[in-house]
């Protein structure tokens, strides 16, 4: 997805498009666009949806919540955040989500430095509509090889049942 170091834009239905762990990811901008320097993704995640307890080792994570609701542990921490929430997921620090409106949620992710859109594209899968994908099991050691390689530990389920 390198550009050339040139401008662009891109619209709504626009970007590569993958499925990963049950969510639609969309990728904005990536490695070669940025030089580098971030990944920014658009992400959507099903109601009652929770993430693996992961850490990243190398890059932080921001989050910019456009519609839904979701509760982000890191650490100790727990954030509730709704449209307009932001949040910074620091690298190093173990942390989940838990989807908490009975609505899908849809936000910016941007991850510094860039390479997080490698990631999931080797855990996931190019999606074939973009909409969320069927329910169904994610590739758990697809995903573990990708983490190896991109620095991303999965460290086990949320410890919370996801929310109906």
């Amino acid at each position: 997805m390198g550009n050339g170091g040139l401008a662009y834009a891109l619209g709504p239905n626009q970007g590569e498009a993958l499925w990963f762990f049950g969510n639609l990811v969309t990728v904005k901008a990536g490695t070669n666009d940025t030089g580098g320097s971030y990944t920014l993704t658009e992400f959507l995640n099903p109601p009652g949806f929770a993430s693996p307890v992961h850490v990243h080792h190398t890059e932080d994570e921001s989050i910019y919540i456009l519609d839904g609701r979701a509760e982000f542990h890191c650490g100790e921490q727990v954030f509730a955040a709704g449209p307009g929430s932001f949040v910074l997921l620091p690298k190093d620090v173990p942390h989940w989500l838990q989807v908490t409106s009975d609505a899908p949620c849809r936000s910016l992710v941007l991850t510094n430095p860039a390479q997080f859109e490698r990631f999931v594209g080797e855990a996931g899968e190019p999606a074939l509509a973009r909409e969320l994908p069927p329910p169904g099991p994610p590739d758990t050691a697809r995903a573990a090889r990708a983490g190896e390689r991109f620095r991303i530990d999965t460290l086990g389920p949320p410890p919370t049942a996801p929310i109906p």
